[in-house]
């Protein structure tokens, strides 16, 4: 199977996959908002979100995992494969330790001391925050195998697990609403359970079906250290995404309490909902660019790298225009009640991941060097800002507004950033970026927006002008997208893989 042919079918399998999950997870998030209500629905969000602070370490090292099982693939050394799995294996016990005991110490005493939550709701928190500690470490230790199978580009099992999972997640409500249990912790205990269900899953798999991940006690001093090194400097992006996130989450929990943690919470699922459009082609073409890298394909890596940054555009943008200009029909038909600033976290939130939807390929393409020092210092700097920035913001009495204006011109900051650094790590010309990748997304971005915007200003009545934006917005950008944002190879591309699909379903037996 070449290339082009087993990125399409492992994207249209984790499509498959992220449109059954996002249909029933934004369905679901309402009904726990309804069980848990928005006090506890904000709590759960902002602890969670302390939790995750922990967590930088175990995604650091999952990238570095990521990493270099992936090179060892594009090299071809099975023994050595098993090797890295092994000192990954031991790698990620270390972190779970590590992140237990800084968990059980500092993220306690932030717990009790610092955030604002209900006297009455404290003890429920402290439970909450317990299960997604162990949550968490259920996450550390899955890694190597989740890395492993991704390396191997084996997307359907993603697929199957994950709508495994979605129905587990179904059952959740379901008992939320018929127990007469504290809502709130039967919820993260319930989580909890589910993710030690799932880990169990993919060990099972992995041991059946890849024989590296046959763990053995194995130490290699320089492999560790190369290892450790890559996921060190890592670790400072890590927590400069983490820092941007739930940091902030923090802050806004610090100034205005748990009920503007429930707004971004819903907002946050909305803007996940979309982002997973472009995390699963990703997924599935980032081990191609590590891979093509590996094997000295200047030529095929940078190709991949502009299609990837161009067409993670277009997917996000395609669902976020017509969301943009009807986020408050969409939240009102979603929920029954609609927090204050939901529909501001929801529209600059999509902003905001649009354009880092463009970065995603550039920052694989670095860590596929292993040199990431000076790209990660840099970067991570940059985005480091987005935190003393958005407390100082709200010091002087600014609104949350600025506060998100503030966190996307950071992103755009961070991505040209990108560019410069990418310049003298491999053979890569921003001016061909700007050309193939950023010339056609403005294109596409200001011709597709004319006529949603003018149903938006022009159509009174309100399911009428519902409608006419959608039709007009998605209709608009396809058009534009084939006609600006995509060359001439490429829809040949395009037009050769729909026709195999078509040929290939006219000799399924019914």
């Amino acid at each position: 199977m070449t290339n082009n042919k087993l990125i399409a079918k492992n994207t249209l399998l984790l499509y498959f996959r992220m449109f059954f999950s996002m249909i029933v997870s934004l369905y679901t998030s309402r009904l726990i908002l309804s069980a848990l209500g928005i006090t506890d629905f904000g709590i759960y969000s902002v602890v969670g979100g302390v939790v995750a602070l922990f967590s930088f370490l175990n995604s650091a090292m999952a990238a570095s995992t990521q990493r270099f099982l992936t090179f060892e693939i594009g090299k071809g050394d099975k023994n050595r494969l098993n090797n890295i799995f092994s000192i990954s294996v031991n790698l990620h016990l270390c972190i779970s330790l590590i992140v237990l005991l800084l968990a059980e110490t500092i993220g306690i005493w932030f717990l009790n001391n610092k955030l604002t939550i209900p006297y009455d709701r404290i003890v429920a928190a402290n439970w909450v925050f317990q299960f997604s500690v162990f949550t968490l470490i259920l996450t550390i230790l899955s890694v190597p195998y989740n890395a492993l199978i991704i390396a191997r580009e084996k997307m359907n099992v993603f697929a199957y697990i994950g709508i495994l999972e979605i129905f587990l997640k179904l059952l959740i409500v379901y008992l939320l609403f018929i127990s007469d249990f504290d809502k709130l912790i039967l919820f993260s205990a319930l989580v909890f359970i589910i993710s030690l269900v799932i880990r169990i899953i993919y060990q099972v798999y992995c041991r059946k079906n890849h024989p590296e991940s046959h763990y053995k006690f194995y130490w290699e001093k320089n492999l560790f250290k190369q290892m450790a090194s890559f996921a060190g400097w890592n670790l400072i992006g890590v927590f400069a995404g983490l820092a941007q996130d739930q940091g902030i989450n923090i802050i806004l929990n610090i100034f205005y309490g748990p009920v503007i943690n429930a707004a971004r919470g819903i907002g946050a699922q909305v803007n996940n909902a979309v982002t997973n459009l472009v995390i699963n082609f990703q997924t599935a073409i980032n081990p191609q660019i590590t891979k093509a890298y590996a094997s000295e394909g200047v030529f095929n890596q940078n190709k991949l790298v502009f299609f990837s940054s161009k067409l993670s555009f277009f997917l996000i943008f395609l669902f976020s225009l017509p969301l943009i200009l009807n986020a408050d029909i969409v939240l009102g038909l979603w929920l029954k009640k609609v927090p204050e600033n939901t529909i501001l976290f929801v529209n600059l939130g999509l902003i905001n991941i649009m354009i880092g939807s463009i970065s995603g390929p550039l920052q694989i393409l670095a860590q596929a060097t292993g040199r990431i020092k000076y790209y990660q210092i840099i970067v991570s700097g940059i985005l480091l800002l987005d935190l003393p920035i958005a407390y100082l913001i709200l010091s002087f009495g600014l609104n949350i507004q600025a506060v998100l204006w503030s966190t996307i011109l950071i992103s755009v900051i961070a991505l040209v950033a990108r560019l410069y650094i990418l310049k003298f790590l491999v053979s890569f010309s921003i001016s061909t970026f700007l050309n193939e990748v950023i010339n056609p997304i403005l294109k596409v971005f200001f011709m597709s927006s004319i006529l949603p915007v003018i149903c938006m200003f022009y159509i009174e009545l309100v399911w009428v002008r519902f409608f006419l934006i959608i039709m007009s917005g998605i209709i608009s950008t396809i058009f534009f997208v084939w006609v600006f944002g995509t060359t001439k190879n490429e829809r040949e591309s395009i037009l050769l893989f729909a026709n195999q699909i078509i040929k290939r379903k006219k000799n399924v037996p019914f």
